[in-house]
């Protein structure tokens, strides 16, 4: 596997302990985190001054860790906070197409 993406595993589960902490503190609610972090991918997908040669694959990716912190947002009652489980979400919930 590329260190890299083993160094940005480490990376996506530091920021679902602090999301995790941000909302057992009590500093915002689950419905604000998800607006912020949808308010992110919708100004992410929607980007006019984006390189035109970015396939939407390569937006996809870009969107990823929104989702993934989505994702971590809404399951975080749940307990399902692993990396696996939480990338299986986001392809689960992947939107089919891009709106730009």
């Amino acid at each position: 596997m590329n260190t890299a993406n083993l160094q940005l595993t480490g990376l996506y589960s530091a920021l679902v302990a602090l999301l995790k902490l941000i909302r057992e503190k009590d500093l915002v609610g689950r419905d604000e985190l998800d607006a912020a972090l949808e308010a992110a991918e919708r100004q992410t997908v929607e980007d006019t001054r984006r390189a035109p040669e970015l396939s939407d694959s390569n937006v996809d990716a870009i969107c990823f860790p929104i989702r993934y912190l989505r994702a971590a947002n809404d399951l975080l009652e749940t307990g399902q906070l692993s990396f696996i489980e939480l990338t299986s979400h986001v392809a689960r919930t992947k939107p089919d197409a891009l709106v730009r």
